[in-house]
């Protein structure tokens, strides 16, 4: 693969500013729509109510299909997984969650896209929102908006991934959860501590201000960077990619030169929001069916810990889709490539039992 066709590919994953900007074709997934929905009253984890919390987003597909809920990654957003790599791989005829079949919901997470977020107004007196707070969101919009009393399959990728650990527990009310590029255990190692960095970085900054910036702190765009070419990428893929260097500089400054697009305030609370994450207290608990996909190359979620291949084992039907590294696969971004697992989630939907008959 040419140098820029193969840096292009391994960028689009991690910069999500991109695939903000890329509107998805309604002509290719039929009945899209947006809407938003207003919580009244919402009770955030800290205990602190918010009057009117605002939940866009979207569907397409059958609306009377089997409801799939699709859960997007950290500042990301629902559209942003309309794209070839994922939707184009799965929604299309014959495809495992062929739209003419499924009637798929994305959301976009408290802090992020559409919904409300600390740049709406509030900046950083906006409510310190966790995954948790998200799912709660997620499951009014399901259930109390959308009238939906179950769903065949929630699925979600690296935050959303680890949204759908909380998601199998809090609300068992799917036949099938795919949690992917996440572990359900604390934050820690790597992971949490580059999470960290970019939190800090950006409240260390003194362009920060406490939030009440009026040009964006450079922190945020620079540290964001950082925090991609850590985590994100895959060492194969990242070292064919910049196997000299003059490669690796050019494939660097090809990121730090990116139009940042992005809100540091956003941008904080959005990685401060996993602090507290850990589901693993509750496995026991989860009756869906669980496939956990992870690559083995992920920088966040290393598979030679052990964690998940532990953890598993509590889950009564759990079992774990390991994908191997390869120049081909991008690190923790290989799971937003749906073509290296839609084999298998085709042959868990024919096979996996409905737990809740449909209304």
């Amino acid at each position: 693969m040419p140098f820029k066709k193969l840096l292009i590919s391994l960028t689009l994953p991690l910069v999500t500013t991109l695939a903000l900007a890329q509107a998805p074709d309604k002509a290719t997934y039929p009945n899209l729509k947006e809407g938003d929905y207003i919580v009244k009253d919402f009770k955030f984890h800290t205990g602190e109510v918010f009057s009117a919390l605002k939940i866009h987003y979207t569907t397409l597909g059958n609306p009377d299909g089997e409801p799939v809920l699709v859960l997007h990654g950290t500042a990301g957003s629902g559209t942003a997984m309309i794209n070839p790599a994922f939707a184009g791989e799965l929604l299309g005829p014959g495809q495992p969650l062929d739209a003419a079949k499924y009637f798929i919901i994305l959301p976009d997470a408290i802090g992020t896209g559409k919904s409300s977020k600390p740049s709406d107004g509030l900046r950083a007196k906006f409510p310190r929102y966790n995954y948790d707070d998200m799912v709660a969101a997620q499951h009014a919009l399901v259930r109390d908006h959308l009238g939906l009393k179950r769903l065949r399959l929630v699925i979600g990728n690296s935050m959303g991934g680890m949204q759908t650990w909380i998601w199998a527990q809090k609300y068992p009310m799917m036949d099938v959860a795919v949690p992917m590029a996440s572990l359900p255990v604390e934050m820690s190692g790597r992971n949490w501590m580059l999470r960290r960095l970019i939190v800090d970085s950006i409240r260390r900054d003194p362009e920060w201000m406490e939030g009440n910036y009026t040009v964006q702190p450079k922190s945020a765009s620079f540290a964001s960077t950082y925090f991609a070419i850590a985590t994100n990428g895959g060492n194969q893929a990242l070292f064919k990619a910049a196997p000299t260097r003059e490669r690796a500089d050019a494939f660097l400054d090809a990121r730090l030169n990116a139009k940042f697009t992005g809100d540091a305030n956003d941008l904080l609370f959005q990685w401060d929001s996993s602090a507290d994450y850990n589901p693993s207290a509750g496995l026991e608990k989860i009756t869906a069916t669980v496939l956990a996909i992870n690559s083995a190359d992920d920088e966040r979620n290393p598979p030679e810990l052990g964690v998940l291949d532990k953890e598993i084992k509590r889950v009564k039907q759990g079992r774990v889709f390991l994908i191997p590294a390869s120049e081909r696969t991008a690190g923790h971004g290989t799971t937003g490539q749906a073509r290296f697992w839609k084999g298998e989630l085709a042959q868990l939907l024919q096979t996996a039992p409905r737990l809740i008959q449909a209304p």
